[in-house]
């Protein structure tokens, strides 16, 4: 008669690898599969601008956590402007005026929506601030 503990440390050992298979299964499927992150349009002055209120991976990670203090700022302190560390002054606004966010970025669509599209994020900024106008 075989050895009982032999046979059932078989048993564990092939249910252990099953398992590890199946919760493993939709990373090493999904290997090398990831779509590349999209490229955003530019308007004219933020390409002549070169570079934002911050340099463009900064604000690429960060620029949530900027919008949300310009927000208490200006609700909570009236202060409208924001100045950068070299002095170029900015509107703290989402609208399409002179110098501030949509005033260089002014497509929302190839801006704002490919980015938290590919992200699966619904940003609530558009809930309280009307979203600009698409130019056709």
């Amino acid at each position: 008669m075989p050895n009982k503990k032999i046979y059932d440390r078989e048993i564990v050992v092939i249910g252990l690898a099953i398992f590890v298979a199946l919760i493993s299964f939709p990373f090493w499927f999904n290997l090398g599969k990831a779509a590349p992150a999209p490229e955003v349009k530019l308007s004219d002055k933020a390409k002549a601008a070169k570079q934002c209120i911050a340099p463009t991976p900064y604000m690429r990670a960060e620029h949530m956590a900027i919008l949300d203090l310009w927000r208490d700022t200006v609700v909570r302190d009236a202060n409208r402007v924001y100045t950068t560390g070299d002095d170029r002054q900015f509107n703290m606004s989402l609208s399409t005026g002179e110098n501030s966010c949509m005033g260089c970025h002014v497509t929302k669509a190839d801006f704002c929506d490919k980015c938290h599209n590919y992200a699966s994020v619904r940003p609530y900024c558009w809930d309280c601030h009307i979203a600009p106008k698409e130019n056709k």
